[in-house]
């Protein structure tokens, strides 16, 4: 699997808007972008694909910001990436002259990535937050 360095740093904002709590106040792009070493201008694209996913919202203003707009116990890990990466359904081909090895192989490239997508749907953001302690966390 190959994680998109716009999918690591979604994981990172969804992280520490999760590290938050949910009485918090929104959480500014600029805190999030210096603590983990995002670039701004970047996050705010992250943000956005994250918006429209449903899986924060913003707030406008002085005291604006970023929030989840769930619990971080109902949000996958596979919902991020695919908010912002898109869905990773596309089927390998296995080029090969011996077309019976190469029903072979794409079937356990079928069985790698079911099994990927189960861990990835299993784990939640809450269960990353919680693998942590508060003193670990930069924002």
């Amino acid at each position: 699997m190959k994680v998109s360095a716009k999918a690591e740093y979604a994981c990172l904002a969804v992280l520490a808007l999760a590290r938050q709590g949910p009485n918090a106040p929104p959480l500014r792009i600029r805190d999030i972008s210096e603590s983990h070493g995002i670039p701004e201008r970047y996050l705010v694209q992250i943000l956005l694909h994250l918006k429209g996913a449903g899986l924060v919202v913003s707030t406008r203003g002085a005291s604006g910001g970023y929030q989840l707009a769930r619990p971080p116990e109902a949000i996958s890990v596979r919902e991020i990436l695919t908010a912002v990466d898109g869905p990773d359904d596309a089927a390998r081909e296995t080029p090969a002259a011996d077309r019976r090895a190469s029903q072979i192989l794409n079937r356990l490239w079928d069985r790698v990535r079911e099994a990927e997508r189960a861990v990835l749907d299993q784990t939640t953001v809450a269960t990353l937050v919680a693998q942590a302690t508060p003193h670990e966390w930069t924002i």
